[in-house]
């Protein structure tokens, strides 16, 4: 697993590295029960505070992406398809509104997009 902190981005470095990891699930670069770094070992080698990392796994267990297992450690939970189709959702969702608003500055209508997009999908 590798988690780059960019000390620069507006981004809180929690953020960074929750959104980092649930990347490399949702990608399949982790897969299911694969185990993590330990809370301590992570803040350790990226060189920040125990809290940080920790509120970073907090966060990716209550969105279902990973489980905890007393004394062993943290682990990629199983692939809720459900889960997974809602999160690309949102990704698909967000990219298309940046479509949208890139149409909008040249002055693009929704048939124009619409055209750009069906022949995105014969050519794929």
């Amino acid at each position: 697993m590798y988690i780059w902190i960019d000390n620069k981005s507006g981004a809180p470095i929690y953020d960074q590295i929750y959104t980092q990891i649930k990347n490399q699930i949702i990608s399949g670069q982790l897969g299911p029960d694969e185990m993590l770094p330990s809370i301590r070992n992570l803040a350790k080698d990226l060189r920040i505070s125990v809290i940080t990392t920790k509120r970073a796994y907090e966060e990716l267990e209550k969105e279902g992406f990973i489980y905890t297992v007393a004394a062993k450690g943290c682990f990629v939970a199983p692939k809720n398809t459900e889960l997974l189709r809602e999160e690309h959702l949102k990704q698909m969702e967000s990219h298309l509104q940046e479509a949208i608003a890139l149409a909008a500055a040249c002055r693009l209508g929704e048939a124009d997009v619409a055209a750009v997009l069906h022949t995105l999908y014969e050519e794929s």
